[in-house]
């Protein structure tokens, strides 16, 4: 089954389907994006799969056409201070919401990546490994990474001392050396830091 018939199984019941995912739970640093989209049911985009599977530049490429071929997308955000506050999961689902509630239709099903869905005014069913498995949740999950990696690019203008351009924030030997020579700034996200200033302080308990 392809990912577009995936989602046509859905159409037979709903009119307007919408695949919801988001970018950025596992960094370090910055904040967390989502996407939602909905596709017209004829709608068929050659080459898209779960981004994670696919390179920058092809990543790059679907991020413009499905922007031109979807009915409509949105892609939102959850702050690194909202992260501090409710945590990421919570953030992760926020930014699903702001998604899909900025659509200027209300779906009548949202499939949702993953094993949880956010408190939506619809439908929602989640679905592991989703952007593997269905159109419109891949297209998602391409909106949202490439957003997040322009934002990072953007943050690594704002804190060069990091190389965001390099990892993006991702927990990379390279990004934490330069915690370890910078410390954290103020886009890092401190609980995700805890276990390892814990580590660190461990070790130079053990080097006294």
């Amino acid at each position: 089954m392809t990912l577009a018939e995936f989602d046509k199984q859905y159409r037979d019941k709903f009119e307007i389907v919408c695949g919801c995912d988001e970018a950025g739970r596992g960094p370090l640093a910055g904040d967390v994006f989502a996407a939602a989209v909905v596709f017209d049911k004829d709608t068929v985009i050659e080459g898209i799969n779960d981004s994670k599977k696919l390179t920058e530049k092809k990543r790059e490429k679907l991020f413009d056409e499905i922007k031109e071929k979807a009915l409509y997308w949105s892609i939102k955000r959850a702050s690194v201070d909202e992260i501090e506050s409710i945590n990421i999961l919570q953030s992760a689902m926020l930014a699903m919401k702001r998604a899909v509630e900025d659509l200027p239709v209300k779906p009548d099903i949202c499939l949702i990546d993953g094993n949880k869905t956010p408190q939506l005014e619809t439908t929602a069913t989640a679905i592991v490994g989703g952007d593997a498995r269905s159109q419109s949740i891949a297209a998602a999950s391409i909106l949202a990474k490439v957003a997040r990696d322009r934002y990072m690019l953007e943050m690594a203008k704002e804190y060069p001392e990091y190389q965001f351009e390099k990892h993006k924030g991702y927990g990379t030997k390279l990004h934490y050396e330069m915690i370890d020579k910078f410390g954290a700034s103020p886009i890092h996200r401190q609980s995700f830091l805890k276990k390892y200033y814990a580590k660190l302080s461990e070790k130079q308990q053990e080097n006294r």
